[in-house]
């Protein structure tokens, strides 16, 4: 079957990507601005407007939201190459997008919310990449094994991300997204220290996804004498 490009798909991706910066990395920019905001909730809001997006959108475009995730699905074959720059780009220029809005809204002088680490740069990408390996692993499993309970990838999912950033957040910000971190960091100026934001999800989302694959593929083999690679 001829895969096509699905204009839909894209606008979904790009309108995901685009709430979830404007919430999450919206929240972080107001949590500098107002004294009243409380800036414990960041992660809950990351968490929550994730959840929101894929029950919103999920059943269009599979709700990635983030390159590194597109990239692993497609590494484990589960994603059309012909889809894969279509899907970056959208999430890319929603990510900027947002970041327009939260400029209008706030001014420009702040970071936008951009991923900085507060460690040295070797711990920091080590953190996103194990971070994304967990939020990776979590989305393979719930959003592509009949075995899993789908109804609740959203909360999975979402609690995975609120959860990465009340640990990863004071480290790295927690990211794990390129797409999350590309946007901020050209509005703020820092696009110079925006490559381990790109490196280390992507390496860990493909890591997270061949992790999950291989222990599917090794349940099913104790099943079966094929398995299911």
């Amino acid at each position: 079957m001829k895969i096509k490009h699905s204009p839909a798909q894209y606008l979904a991706e790009f309108i995901g990507t685009f709430f979830m910066v404007f919430f999450g990395c919206g929240s972080m920019v107001l949590a500098t601005k107002d004294p009243n905001f409380n800036g414990a909730f960041i992660p809950l809001i990351w968490g929550g407007v994730v959840s929101v997006m894929i029950y919103a959108v999920g059943h269009i475009s599979g709700a990635h939201f983030n390159p590194a995730v597109t990239i692993a699905f497609w590494i484990t074959r589960k994603f059309p190459s012909m889809r894969v720059p279509g899907y970056i780009l959208s999430q890319v220029l929603g990510s900027c997008l947002a970041c327009v809005l939260i400029m209008i809204i706030w001014g420009p002088q702040h970071d936008f919310g951009a991923s900085i680490m507060t460690v040295e740069l070797g711990v920091g990408f080590l953190v996103e990449v194990v971070l994304s390996f967990a939020l990776m692993f979590v989305i393979i499993s719930v959003a592509t094994d009949t075995r899993a309970v789908g109804e609740l990838a959203g909360l999975a999912i979402g609690s995975t991300v609120a959860l990465a950033a009340f640990v990863g957040g004071p480290l790295t910000r927690a990211s794990m997204n390129p797409a999350r971190s590309l946007g901020p960091s050209l509005f703020s100026g820092t696009i110079d220290q925006v490559w381990p934001y790109i490196l280390a999800p992507i390496l860990g989302a493909t890591l997270g996804a061949l992790t999950y694959e291989w222990i599917r593929c090794h349940r099913d083999e104790e099943k079966t004498d094929f398995g299911c690679c």
